[in-house]
């Protein structure tokens, strides 16, 4: 199933069409998968049903943001190397500019912005991270060993308050899950129309690994801000494992204690990224803005915006030639399954400290999160919508209490 025309295989078309869905793709990672599916499988028709649904499976089991990975690969599909770097720019770069400018709005006129608003978009991330545990655990965690391993890592992470004591515990929940899962096997399926060597996958993954053990010996060899930058942010990028929402805890254990960035401000541009369409990854980018020591602002927030998405373009590019043999392997499903439900555990501390422990003090912020997390969840209002809105209510509520 494939589509006869050919006016959109050039990258520059590419772009567009991820411009597009970067400018409106509103709703988060699973909102976006079926903004991608309507466009590039029913309208487009670049690639059959199944097909697709076997890219899905293979960004969701590779770390990273599965929705811009998914991009990648439908432009890499098209356009070979060119097209995925353009479907990734189209997608990505709208959100990015969107909160890098936020950032510089906050760090040049931090003064005349109301506090109550800020706090108010403090408020809303509790909703929204909040709206996450509860979507992930019910899909992730369907049975007792799951949800124990979810238990578990939430202790482990708020007692041992590290990036490493993360990987630490998503590398038990992976032995845990070969001992304790035996996934079934999957039914058919159609080749992905995407042609990788066997070579280039095993070229793209070796600088994937080189980097990631390199870079934080590079760091240690060559004190720099900028490279310091590279290690944190490309080392978070490899290791988030669930969703956007996941990166909350691993980036906030790299930028708040070595002073990068205040915990306020933290906060504050996690609230904004949820009121821009687009990858949720782009919040590295209002991170890179905001340092407190340089670079900053536009070059700091390109510097972590490309350190974080580089490796989920050498994991899927290099992953691609592997993914038949993987998807087959029961050891793999069974390592992932723990893996899954230990990253639900991370989110649900990182629930607590930093997003709760920051934001709720008085009982109108416990109010307001619970009326964004209803209008969230159950009036299914637009993302964007519940924070301009809780922005607005913590600004009231700052000046009538």
């Amino acid at each position: 199933m494939t589509n006869t025309r050919t006016d959109d295989r050039s990258p520059w078309s590419v772009f567009l069409i991820f411009l597009r869905l970067g400018l409106t793709s509103f709703g988060g990672p699973i909102a976006h998968l079926g903004y991608f599916r309507d466009e590039f499988v029913t309208r487009r028709r670049w690639l059959s049903e199944r097909s697709y649904a076997d890219l899905v499976a293979l960004c969701q089991f590779l770390p990273g943001p599965a929705s811009s990975q998914v991009g990648i690969a439908l432009g890499l599909s098209r356009s070979g190397y060119a097209g995925a770097v353009a479907a990734w720019a189209g997608f990505t770069l709208p959100s990015a500019v969107a909160l890098i400018l936020f950032a510089l709005g906050i760090s040049n006129y931090g003064d005349a912005i109301s506090p109550g608003a800020l706090h108010g978009l403090k408020v809303v991330a509790v909703a929204v991270v909040a709206q996450a545990v509860w979507g992930m655990a019910r899909n992730l965690c369907t049975d007792v060993p799951r949800v124990t391993i979810m238990a578990i890592a939430t202790c482990v992470v708020l007692l041992v308050p590290s990036a490493w004591g993360q990987v630490g515990m998503i590398a038990a929940a992976g032995i845990a899950g070969l001992l304790l899962f035996k996934p079934t096997q999957d039914g058919a399926h159609d080749p992905l129309p995407i042609t990788v060597s066997h070579r280039a996958g095993v070229i793209w993954l070796s600088l994937f690994f080189a980097l990631l053990v390199g870079l934080p010996v590079l760091a240690q060899l060559m004190p720099s801000q900028t490279v310091a930058m590279v290690d944190a942010f490309f080392r978070v990028g490899s290791l988030v494992f669930g969703g956007g929402h996941v990166v909350l805890p691993l980036l906030q254990a790299e930028v708040v204690p070595s002073g990068w960035v205040s915990n306020e401000a933290f906060l504050a541009g996690y609230g904004a990224a949820q009121a821009v369409p687009g990858p949720l990854f782009t919040f590295a980018s209002f991170l890179g803005a905001s340092m407190s020591t340089t670079p900053s602002g536009w070059i700091g927030g390109l510097i972590c915006l490309l350190a974080i998405f580089a490796p989920s373009f050498l994991l899927v590019v290099g992953a691609l030639p592997f993914w038949e043999r993987l998807r087959h392997s029961m050891r793999t499903q069974a390592a992932l399954a723990g893996v899954n439900a230990a990253v639900v555990g991370l989110l649900l501390a990182a629930l607590y400290q930093p997003v709760w422990t920051s934001a709720i003090f008085k009982p109108q912020d416990f109010g307001l999160a619970l009326v964004a997390l209803v209008a969230l969840m159950f009036w299914k209002l637009p993302p964007w919508l519940v924070v301009v809105g809780s922005g607005a209510a913590g600004w009231l509520l700052s000046i009538v209490l």
